[in-house]
């Protein structure tokens, strides 16, 4: 890797943790600078604007997202059920945000902060991630493993939604990731397969 390509990875690395930390409106151009240990005009030397620093961290943090997803399903055996695959697929999707990725963190944290020409560019990449859900649980309906009254669009979008949520409220201090992808694998499955009383 070139002493460019060097400092490019350090502008975008510190792009992540600020924009992680502090939001889109919160993320100026000096504390990217700032965390890359470098003058904020140098930033322009490798991004026109602050904004394509960010959307470049958005990108990059959706595809770290659905690669690690990808790689924890693919992972798993032939003949897991389709809850099981689900469940592997909301470990992979917590691991990635809470402790893998400041990329992936800012870029969930961050997606509906987005200005409007910013978000559009994304949807490619969102859809792609929406579409390997929709077909987890598309598989899990068609085995018969989901409560029969439940409607699978809507269970789909509030186990996302509740996964998205999480980066907003977790301390590490107060409970590890692992504790949380536990709770939520244990919520996700019993939300979905549990009958409820009549």
């Amino acid at each position: 890797m070139s002493k460019s390509d060097r400092t490019r990875e350090r502008i975008l690395n510190a792009a992540a943790e600020v924009l992680s930390r502090n939001g889109y409106a919160g993320t100026r151009l000096s504390d990217i600078a700032e965390v890359a240990e470098l003058q904020a005009p140098a930033i322009y030397y490798y991004f026109p604007s602050r904004e394509d620093v960010i959307e470049e961290v958005i990108r990059v943090g959706q595809r770290l997202t659905i690669d690690h997803v990808v790689t924890a399903l693919d992972g798993l055996p032939a003949t897991t059920s389709a809850i099981d695959r689900i469940l592997a697929a909301v470990a992979a999707h917590l691991e990635i945000v809470l402790t893998r990725s400041k990329y992936a963190s800012a870029s969930i944290r961050n997606m509906s902060q987005l200005p409007a020409d910013m978000r559009e560019r994304q949807l490619e990449l969102r859809r792609d991630y929406g579409t390997i859900w929709r077909e987890l649980f598309e598989q899990g309906r068609a085995a018969g493993e989901f409560d029969p009254r439940l409607d699978p669009h809507a269970a789909r979008m509030l186990v996302i939604g509740a996964l998205n949520w999480v980066p907003e409220w977790w301390d590490p201090d107060r409970g590890t990731a692992d504790l949380i992808i536990e709770n939520a694998q244990q919520f996700v499955r019993f939300g979905l397969t549990a009958r409820p009383l009549a």
